[in-house]
């Protein structure tokens, strides 16, 4: 064969071998970006036996009827079982509930996740349509003595974003209705009315049954 045609194949070669290596590259990096863990949000007592845990949107509007509820029934609690928040914003119908999940786990980057989340929503309604929701974050990470470079760069990063994702995908993988707040009992998906009583009732029962 001719030295032209060796040459001709050469090229194909590489310019084959280059296509095959950027998609690989591409791949890879896609499967990095994407991957995220859930952080843990838990208030109550370590180790416990039975858990609560809350999937929640700070922009919904039932999460925020639940939030008072949500908190005196931990500290009733605090001391038999343990609460798990979970992040689940609802943005195809919240257009700030991303945002407003962003700046709970910037916070809790510096130890105060609880404090944001009670701001978030105990001031929903000042941010909830607002257009300029991080300046409104960024004014509560203030409040609370955040570094406020720092809550920046974290409110921004990817991980951040991956952390959120890698919660509403558990979610998702669950085969639960796509509804906030929804609350697991010990794993089991319950239905209590938003008041203290009825949550009282379902985990009273739980403990009961449950081998301390």
């Amino acid at each position: 064969m001719s030295k032209k045609f060796w040459i001709l194949l050469s090229v194909l070669v590489i310019a084959l071998g280059f296509i095959w290596l950027s998609n690989d590259h591409n791949k890879t990096a896609k499967n990095t970006t994407a991957g995220g863990t859930i952080t843990t949000h838990i208030t109550g007592k370590p180790g416990a036996k039975v858990t609560l845990v809350e999937y929640s949107d700070f922009q919904c509007s039932y999460c925020k009827m639940y939030f008072p509820v949500v908190e005196q029934v931990i500290a009733k609690y605090q001391d038999r079982i343990s609460f798990e928040y979970r992040q689940y914003p609802l943005t195809t119908i919240h257009r700030n509930a991303f945002a407003a999940s962003r700046a709970a786990e910037a916070a809790s980057k510096q130890g105060k996740f609880w404090e944001m989340y009670r701001l978030l929503f105990v001031n929903q309604s000042a941010w909830e349509n607002s257009g300029s929701s991080q300046s409104t974050f960024e004014g509560y990470a203030n409040q609370l003595g955040l570094n406020a470079a720092t809550f920046k760069t974290d409110f921004t990063s990817s991980a951040t974003n991956a952390t959120i994702n890698a919660s509403i995908e558990e979610f998702n993988k669950r085969g639960l209705p796509t509804a906030t707040p929804t609350f697991l009992l010990n794993n089991k998906k319950i239905d209590p009315r938003a008041t203290v009583e009825d949550f009282s009732k379902l985990i009273d029962e739980q403990l009961k049954n449950t081998p301390q």
